[in-house]
């Protein structure tokens, strides 16, 4: 992939503690992508999987009204064919795809309003938080389209076969509450606080062995990708490794201290 686009709509930042932080950055369009921000949004997240440093990767959007509303539509209605429609899901569908393949959880700090693509790459995440005014929505029907960036597939393993074709065919907007009720985010907190809350999560889980928490990563999404028989066998090949590496050892010399102090306690 061509990794020299650049936009001003995508901030992308990679930190010391090796957490990383992009930003869909147009508050003033509700944060809508335009093809550059496509690009850029690609090229970012294909620019993470070169960084041996990474830990973990919070995704959100400027300002406290949206996360992402999707594809700006005032740019896309100058590219009405099906060609241009096919280039468009390539693109998305594509960073989309690198996003989950990333071997760190991916965090959306979703602030407002998730919309059409913005409810997409919302589901693409690992972890979801979203503050108490998300709107959230699949309201490709509206358009009289369906999902192109691999929303179809996510929702259905999130919330199940039938939850899922009635979020599609009513293009129904979810709020806060049933968001949590649907399993679609995983925390709900307090206005314009969730990139602040997903930075805090992605802070804390930088600090644990990063080979536990990859391994983690790896037989959760085995799981999903893979026949039950073989996710179970590389279940049990991730654990003999971290078995008797330095930060297990660590951790359980930690633990005997700590009860052994207590014993000692009157």
């Amino acid at each position: 992939m061509n990794t020299n686009h650049t936009s001003p709509s995508i901030l992308a930042e990679q930190g010391a503690d090796g957490v990383a932080v992009i930003t869909f950055n147009r508050p003033e369009a509700h944060n809508a992508l335009t093809f550059e921000a496509m690009y850029a949004f690609a090229d970012a997240v294909e620019q993470l999987h070169q960084w041996p440093e990474l830990r973990a990767v919070v995704i959100t959007g400027a300002g406290d009204k949206a996360f992402c509303s999707g594809a700006d539509l005032v740019e896309l209605a100058n590219y009405p064919t099906a060609e241009d429609a096919r280039r468009m899901i390539t693109v998305m569908g594509d960073a989309l795809l690198r996003l989950e393949d990333l071997p760190v959880p991916v965090i959306a700090g979703i602030n407002g309003y998730a919309l059409g693509g913005g409810s997409e790459i919302a589901v693409a995440c690992d972890l979801r938080l979203a503050d108490d005014k998300t709107r959230l929505g699949f309201v490709h029907i509206r358009l009289a389209v369906t999902p192109g960036w691999g929303a179809g597939q996510r929702l259905l393993r999130l919330v199940g076969y039938s939850r899922a074709m009635d979020l599609f065919v009513s293009g129904r907007i979810v709020h806060a509450d049933e968001l949590v009720v649907l399993g679609l985010v995983n925390r709900i907190v307090e206005t314009g606080t969730a990139a602040a809350h997903a930075l805090t999560l992605a802070q804390r889980i930088a600090t644990e062995p990063p080979e536990t928490v990859r391994a983690m990563k790896q037989l959760l999404r085995a799981g999903l990708n893979r026949p039950y028989d073989e996710a179970l066998k590389m279940e049990r090949d991730l654990f003999p490794p971290l078995w008797d590496s330095e930060p297990h050892v660590r951790a359980v010399e930690g633990s005997l201290l700590r009860m052994k102090a207590k014993q000692k306690q009157p």
